[in-house]
């Protein structure tokens, strides 16, 4: 903070943004200490596993959206949220196609190898 004197409602708005950052700390730690403790320490089925590990990088992908890039569904960050969407909408495209030529190259280079 500089030298200057806030005044009450400057106060009480950085106390509450600061209070969302640490409650988006505290969920972001907690959503990657589940994962990394339902590995190293317990012996659960592998596909629990995945998608344990599946649900709390969603979960952690939202937390992070909303507490630390502030991406609400408020009507004036509409765009921002928008823009989001698409850009996920882009990587599925190009991460899908990538997956399905290698699928494909595979099937056609070892059809007996195939799981």
């Amino acid at each position: 903070m500089s030298a200057r004197q806030l005044n009450e409602r400057q106060t009480r708005e950085c106390q509450s943004e600061q209070r969302s950052y640490l409650w988006g700390f505290g969920l972001a730690l907690v959503l990657t200490l589940i994962p990394f403790g339902l590995v190293a320490f317990t012996d659960v089925e592998r596909l629990t596993v995945w998608i344990t590990i599946g649900l709390c990088a969603l979960v952690q992908v939202v937390v992070h959206l909303r507490f630390f890039m502030h991406i609400t569904l408020a009507s004036n960050k509409r765009e921002d949220l928008l823009l989001i969407l698409f850009t996920v909408l882009i990587l599925v495209i190009l991460c899908g196609g990538t997956l399905w030529i290698l699928f494909d190259l595979y099937q056609r280079m070892l059809p007996n190898m195939m799981p």
